[in-house]
């Protein structure tokens, strides 16, 4: 047990410093990014979800306009496609673990399909490693992010796209000049949440070979076969990450909510 964890494996692991700021660095850039992806994918399947496009909606009635008795043809013109691939989407992406996405779009696309440059930006980002891991956490965080963008706008008083139509807004202008920024304002909590959810997701990304924190700990357990040491110095580094962001959306989610009761 004395060797357990010591004074020689802390200094053993911070011989890789340089690592370590760079692992942490690609960390919070792999969480800001897939927030970003996951934010504008999370919007449009909100509104796909949220959509009436019902292109068979004719054979809900007959010829003078009246609905049909017959309820096959009623359950067919209620069809809505574009909901159905955004509610596909998200519950699958939910119901899967995301290492098994983040292998699929890594060994599936990136080593198939699309066949990035091995080239390294600001000396230590690995473009070809990085950008699947953000594509597969943003893919991941989009169907997160759907969930929590359709509540906030549902949450919007409906008397509001009522007075927007009766000015002559139609349903576009309504959803983006009246209703999303008014639930963006809602969710923003949430949203800032899932940022600190994907800074300790983003842990998994090692397994495709990023250089974040978790692979600067594969890279210390290599060179001196010690691990409890590497990962302490982790898991500090996660907390300090995590907690101050944490705090910071309370303190701003208790100004927003006071601000609304004025």
């Amino acid at each position: 047990m004395s060797n357990f964890i010591s004074g020689e494996g802390f200094e053993k692991t911070f011989r890789f410093g340089r690592m370590i700021l760079e692992g942490t660095g690609v960390t919070v850039l792999l969480a800001l990014f897939t927030v970003i992806i996951g934010f504008i994918l999370g919007i449009l399947l909100a509104i796909m979800r949220m959509s009436d496009v019902r292109p068979l909606r004719f054979l809900g009635q007959d010829r003078q306009g009246r609905p049909r008795n017959n309820r096959l043809l009623v359950a067919i013109s209620r069809f809505n496609p574009l909901s159905v691939i955004a509610t596909t989407y998200v519950e699958v992406i939910r119901s899967t673990p995301v290492l098994v996405q983040i292998m699929i779009i890594y060994h599936g696309i990136f080593s198939y399909l699309i066949d990035l440059p091995s080239i390294t930006i600001l000396g230590f980002i690995r473009l070809n490693r990085f950008v699947p891991g953000v594509v597969a956490l943003g893919i991941n965080s989009g169907a997160y992010l759907c969930e929590i963008i359709r509540s906030g706008i549902q949450s919007i008083d409906g008397g509001q796209t009522e007075a927007a139509r009766s000015l002559g807004l139609n349903k576009t202008q309504t959803m983006y000049s009246i209703i999303l920024p008014q639930a963006i304002k809602n969710i923003l909590p949430a949203i800032a949440n899932e940022f600190v959810v994907i800074i300790k997701e983003s842990s998994i990304t090692y397994t495709i070979g990023v250089q974040e924190l978790m692979s600067v700990v594969n890279d210390v357990r290599g060179s001196f076969f010690i691990i409890m040491e590497p990962l302490l110095v982790a898991t500090v580094i996660y907390f300090c990450l995590c907690f101050p962001t944490s705090k910071l959306i309370a303190y701003f989610e208790r100004r927003m909510s006071r601000g609304d009761k004025r």
